[in-house]
């Protein structure tokens, strides 16, 4: 066996701008293809035709990474505490609120990295190869650089190759380029630089064999392919922690610290000032971490997020990522794609496009509904009365190896979509071709960029020629009048070319003459000077209807909307101006992004709306330069090449039906309808999510501060404990799954969609909050120490603090009120509508009554039966701090209205 002599790395290559043969050439093979010994041996230099597995953490080390907060670090130092002074029972509640918030995390980013395993699916099975001139199937996994390949309509492309040989051969690219339309495959090289969807001598792994045969020989395996790149991009690109994430675990590193020092401080200060023991001091202290810890926090979160995801999940959006839910709210740039996203992935003819006249057609997408009509005026066309339309439209419906058909109510094209474009413009003008036979008919073929059909027809034959225009005109030498054929004007069909391109259409090119009788077969030398061009047609991937409006809604939310596609810029620019997705004219493709440094490319960010004929670089560099300039984006897609991006983007969003595997699982977000419009939806449930947050830590934090001002109080001025630190985690564990809890189901507030979308850079506690934070600590802390110190001269300790507990609770059911509505009053829109409110303040009472009177539950937490009467005392203290709360929200809200 002698050793290869192929070079271990093969980038050097520019496969597209070289020939057939020097392609083979310079990989050492013949059309024949390698041995199996050099097969061998290339395996083993360029490794399987597959992509490397990334490594994995442990569950172990998946569990674990749920305690790394610095809240939770506080917890478990007041937990060892607690053991070294056997006070079990603290270090029990303690810990079960840690694990509980550990468990749930866990599960919740279970599922979290599945983008890699995705993008190995696209790789075929199996791949049919030509060795030692003999064609065999082998698995796709043990190709070579050098194998010659053999592929025929519905195979997916196996590794990179460069075409050898082609027959009518077209490759779906969409999921790698974001092309709309399938491919037309050449042999010709293409110029150095040439962009990968331009490359038509080209065919790469995952993607798709429309039509056609052909035969390439392969130029790179595994991780060197296309997809093997996107494949590195994804597995280099970090994903990022979400803006709510990110502020409340800065907060929680904030207020760790806050609580450190103070509570040394406070040591120190009760010991040495006061005749305080140290024992007695940190367990104190320790009450003070447990009261002053919104150790309900995480779980809560987790699950106002939760019910998010149901909500969402009501409207088609399926959220995978638990903390994405809220990122929707905070979104200020939406990039999108445009092919099965923005548009409807379904080509229309639009226009038709003759000598004397231009027609306008109704009607979108298969379906045969609509008509056509004049452009100047709108007036409708009998078809028939016109005989160079009647026999365009013949040449379209006849000229073509595409159908329409109906299934269960949906019109779907079977073939090549443009042609089934044709099919159903002939239905929409009712042309009777029944008594049609067709004779003979010519292929398309790329090489001459046109298909032909003999057909007889009312005892007369006619050839009928459909193609590229530019092609097309060049070969005829008329053009049909109403009146006859004359000399074909080249310059105005060249002028009708660049109009139509101008709107982003695809082209198509009719033309006929009539046959001799005896005439039975046809080549390409009948297509001669005789020819007669009748007209073009002008066929569009039209946009959706509800991604219109869904467009002016992210604009009427203050939200940006970016098309970053693989199409044409003609294309893009008519499909974006057609959308309302912008008012600006200019587009920026990939070849421009190229040559921009970072500050040219934060800046056509910021001043453009539509990028075209993107690569997956492009789509991820545009979306770093977005976040760069401060802006929270999310990134739709279905395609392959949306990966990184998806990945990358502060919420990524998939399509649910036309998704490919890997832009799911790269996402956040899938929407099972593909629905543009559903992101709207999104958007408003993620602000909702987003407020019922904050209302939570405007409920959580004043009253976690009333607890620790109590034990401070009690620190500084050296009197007994008004409440136990377990009394304390009693309050917090009870106020927190009921109370808190609530706000998760609070409705969409009035005008939610017509506020811009906060500022990204804003703190979750804003100054407003902090001053509602210590205002509210400070009322219900010191009715609280008020009530515990006038029952303490008149009945034992146990009483005292049983009306101390009580009044806590009761003073937080109503503060929970005020929290209902940020700057509104609670008496305000939807006050019934959040029905959990009432259940669970009815609930919190009886756990209470149970706290109170249940002997086990007096002998666990040190309290004593309250005489009925004594009610009264939390109930108006309660009372007292939610009209004291409104009357502040008011009068705030007044002078911010004000200063607007």
């Amino acid at each position: 066996m002698t050793k290869s002599i192929l070079p271990k790395t093969l980038k050097q290559f520019s496969w597209e701008t070289m020939t057939e043969e020097s392609a083979l050439k310079a990989l050492l093979v013949t059309r024949n293809g390698l041995t199996q010994a050099e097969a061998e041996l290339r395996l083993q230099n360029f490794g399987e035709n597959k992509l490397p597995e990334g490594k994995k953490d442990s569950v172990l080390k998946r569990f674990l990474m749920q305690f790394n907060n610095a809240l939770i670090y506080v917890l478990l130092g007041a937990s060892v505490l607690t053991i070294l002074m056997n006070h079990w029972l603290d270090t029990g509640v303690i810990l079960g609120v840690v694990f509980i918030n550990a468990i749930v995390g866990y599960i919740q980013e279970d599922k979290a990295q599945k983008a890699l395993e995705g993008i190995r699916k696209l790789l075929a099975l199996k791949a049919s190869i030509v060795r030692d001139g003999v064609r065999k199937e082998v698995v796709a996994e043990l190709l070579v650089p050098g194998d010659i390949v053999i592929l025929k309509a519905g195979d997916k492309i196996p590794a990179d190759m460069r075409l050898i040989n082609i027959s009518r051969f077209e490759v779906d690219e969409s999921s790698l380029t974001g092309e709309s339309v399938a491919v037309y495959k050449e042999l010709q090289p293409v110029d150095a630089g040439t962009i990968l969807g331009d490359r038509k001598s080209m065919a790469y792994a995952g993607t798709t064999v429309s039509s056609g045969d052909a035969m390439g020989v392969v130029t790179a395996t595994g991780i060197d392919t296309e997809v093997g790149k996107i494949n590195m991009l994804l597995a280099e690109t970090k994903s990022t922690t979400t803006p709510l994430i990110r502020k409340i675990n800065g907060l929680g590193k904030k207020l760790s610290a806050i609580i450190l020092s103070f509570s040394v401080l406070l040591v120190f200060y009760a010991v040495l000032i006061t005749d305080r023991t140290w024992t007695d001091t940190v367990v104190s202290v320790i009450g003070l971490a447990v009261a002053a810890i919104p150790e309900g926090l995480p779980a809560i979160v987790t699950i106002t997020l939760a019910i998010g995801v149901q909500r969402m999940a009501k409207r088609n959006a399926i959220i995978r990522r638990l903390p994405s839910v809220e990122t929707l709210g905070a979104v200020t740039v939406i990039c999108s794609d445009k092919t099965g996203t923005l548009t409807k992935n379904e080509m229309t003819a639009t226009n038709i496009y003759l000598l004397e006249d231009t027609f306008s057609v109704s009607g979108l997408g298969y379906a045969p509904k609509g008509k056509i009509f004049y452009e100047k005026d709108n007036a409708n066309i009998n078809t028939n009365k016109n005989s160079v339309l009647y026999n365009l439209i013949q040449s379209a419906d006849l000229c073509n190896d595409s159908e329409i058909v109906l299934e269960e109510d949906i019109w779907l094209p079977q073939g090549a979509p443009t042609e089934a474009a044709l099919k159903t413009l002939a239905r929409k003008a009712k042309v009777n071709n029944t008594f049609t036979n067709r004779i003979d008919n010519i292929p398309f073929d790329s090489k001459y960029k046109y298909k032909a059909a003999l057909c007889e027809l009312e005892g007369k034959k006619t050839l009928f020629v459909n193609g590229a225009p530019e092609k097309l005109i060049t070969i005829c030498g008329n053009q049909a009048t109403v009146f006859g054929s004359q000399p074909i004007n080249e310059y105005f069909w060249e002028d009708r070319i660049k109009l139509a391109a101008s709107k982003g259409q695809r082209l198509i090119g009719c033309a006929f003459k009539e046959m001799p009788e005896s005439k039975t077969d046809i080549g390409h030398s009948d297509l001669d000077d005789n020819l007669i061009f009748l007209g073009i047609v002008g066929i569009i991937d039209p946009p959706r209807p509800e991604a219109i409006e869904a467009i002016e809604k992210c604009k009427q939310a203050g939200i940006q909307v970016k098309m970053i596609t693989g199409d044409h810029v003609l294309t893009a620019r008519e499909i974006g101006l057609s959308l309302g997705l912008t008012d600006r004219q200019n587009v920026i493709s990939g070849v421009e992004l190229e040559s921009m440094d970072e500050e040219q490319l934060r800046e056509a960010v910021c001043n453009c709306d539509i990028f075209a004929r993107t690569s997956p670089e492009h789509k991820l560099k545009l979306v770093k330069a977005l976040q760069e300039t401060g802006e929270i984006v999310a990134m739709t897609g279905d395609g392959v090449n949306d990966a990184p991006a998806l990945k990358r983007a502060d919420i990524g969003v998939a399509m649910g039906i036309k998704g490919t595997e890997v832009s799911k699982d790269s996402s956040e977000m899938v929407l099972v309808d593909d629905n543009f419009s559903s992101i709207v939806s999104a958007v408003e449930e993620g602000r909702t999510i987003y407020d019922n947050i904050r209302k939570t830590l405007l409920f959580i934090f004043p009253t976690n501060g009333a607890e620790a001002l109590v034990i401070i109080a009690a620190l500084l001025f050296s009197f007994i404990m008004p409440i136990t630190a377990v009394q304390i985690l009693w309050v917090n564990m009870v106020t927190a799954v009921t109370l808190a809890l609530s706000l998760a189901f609070e409705p969409t507030e009035i005008n939610t969609m017509k506020n811009p979308p906060r500022d990204p850079k804003e703190a979750i506690l804003g100054g407003y909050f902090l001053f509602r934070i210590v205002y509210v600590a400070c009322i219900i802390g010191l009715l609280t120490i008020f009530l515990f110190n006038l029952f303490k001269n008149t009945h034992d300790i146990a009483y005292a603090r049983t009306i101390a507990v009580n009044t806590l609770v009761f003073c937080e059911m109503f503060y929970l009120l005020n929290c209902r509505n940020l700057h509104q009053s609670l008496f305000g829109h939807g006050f019934f509508k959040n029905k959990i409110v009432f259940i669970v303040s009815g609930v919190l009472i009886l756990i209470q009554l149970t706290f109170t009177y249940f002997p086990f539950m007096q002998r666990l937490f040190a309290t004593a039966s309250l005489e009925p009467l004594d009610w009264l005392y939390p109930l108006i203290g309660g009372i007292l701090v939610m009209i004291i709360v409104e009357l502040e929200k008011r009068i705030t809200t007044f002078f911010l209205r004000n200063k607007k």
